[in-house]
């Protein structure tokens, strides 16, 4: 019995049927999460903590900007509430701009901590932490999953770096990880049917909470929303006569895909879902796009090789192009186009640019215009630090 069962286990893995326990299956989570491995890496810190010691630019500038913000105050009052209540475009707002703004400020200090080696400033990100994470139970009202990735996407990047290279001590991470897993993540690993900034944005969130948790089946299935997203957010004529769509949204017809693509009927390649709607929320999902590549490429995972990279190229230069001037043809959204791309070009632009050699004129341009880049005050913060021009 024990021969044949042998023999049977044998010719299984020859045929390939079985794989070796360590080997890495696409869109899998990885068998050991590297930390701190949320957007940036430790080897990404140690090289812009380099260049500010050596008071090189862009760098020096970015850091500046970073201190001498809001979010670095060391007398920050955290305002946290056990019920976050939003609604549509903040109405109410209810401890929603709070628990955003405290989430950065966590993020802030604990790169601040990273740069200086202050101690005041990892704990400062604890207390920040802490208290969020001794009170808040729920996110309510019509724009709670928005709200949730939002916050949700700043907060494990914070405690990354504190959890992984602070030499002090965290009592309370045990406690944090515990928010994390059952205020935020039940609210944000479903996806949503709403505008494709929200899913994506969702999916960072879900992502960096899964790499904190070290939650790989969170991971995996976030790793899978985020990618059926991507397509169905990006156009690339490859996608044929029609964007890509999400199929719980049944969008099966021209006339439904169409109005959900803000009323554009001529997809070209570069254009996202949320284009002719404004650039700002566009920027949200290219945002969340490059983020979720990122964090995926420091756990161990070539996204930037898939379409996932070339969308996000193309969607950086159609945007870009635009968002420097150049002008709106009339078939581009009826020939009128709402700008505002935001500090978001930093981290796609540095992956697919300086890494990977691909010429980006337009996506570098804008790039190096808007440095230092500073943050949109909801879930994107200092990439000229973290990621700008970083070969790391």
């Amino acid at each position: 019995m024990r021969r044949t069962a042998l023999l049977a286990t044998v010719t299984a893995l020859v045929a390939g049927a079985l794989v070796w326990p360590a080997a890495r299956q696409a869109d899998a989570a990885p068998v050991t999460f590297a930390h701190p491995g949320v957007t940036v890496s430790k080897s990404q810190l140690d090289f812009a903590r380099t260049q500010v010691n050596a008071g090189a630019q862009p760098w020096k500038a970015a850091y500046d900007q970073m201190m001498a913000s809001k979010y670095a105050d060391l007398n920050r009052v955290p305002k946290p509430r056990a019920t976050v209540e939003c609604g549509s475009y903040s109405n109410p707002n209810y401890g929603c701009t709070d628990e955003r703004e405290d989430a950065i400020a966590a993020y802030t200090d604990a790169l601040a901590w990273y740069i200086t080696r202050d101690d005041r400033y990892a704990k400062k990100s604890i207390a920040l932490m802490d208290a969020w994470s001794a009170v808040i139970k729920e996110h309510t009202n019509s724009n709670a999953p928005l709200q949730t990735g939002w916050a949700g996407s700043s907060w494990p990047k914070a405690a990354e770096l504190i959890k992984y290279t602070y030499t002090g001590t965290w009592a309370n991470s045990g406690r944090f990880a515990t928010m994390l897993r059952t205020v935020y993540l039940p609210e944000v690993i479903n996806g949503s049917n709403s505008n494709g900034n929200w899913e994506l944005s969702m999916m960072e969130a879900a992502v960096g909470i899964s790499v904190f948790l070290e939650d790989r089946t969170s991971y995996d299935k976030a790793i899978v929303k985020f990618r059926t997203r991507t397509a169905a957010y990006v156009y690339l004529s490859s996608d044929g006569a029609l964007p890509k769509t999400v199929p719980s949204q049944n969008l099966d017809t021209t006339a439904k895909i169409v109005n959900y693509w803000q009323g554009q009927s001529t997809f070209v390649t570069g254009l996202t879902q949320e284009t002719c709607r404004d650039f700002t929320h566009t920027g949200y999902g290219i945002s969340a796009i490059s983020h979720i590549a990122e964090t995926s490429r420091i756990q161990g995972e070539d996204l930037y090789g898939t379409d996932v990279g070339e969308r996000l190229r193309q969607a950086l230069g159609f945007q870009s192009k635009y968002q420097l001037g150049e002008a709106v043809p009339s078939w581009l959204c009826g020939g009128s186009l709402t700008l505002g791309l935001g500090p978001v070009t930093e981290t796609g632009y540095n992956a697919l640019h300086n890494r990977l050699g691909i010429a980006m004129t337009n996506t570098q341009k804008l790039t190096e215009q808007n440095r230092p880049s500073g943050s949109n005050n909801l879930f994107v913060a200092w990439e000229t630090l973290t990621d700008g021009d970083n070969p790391n």
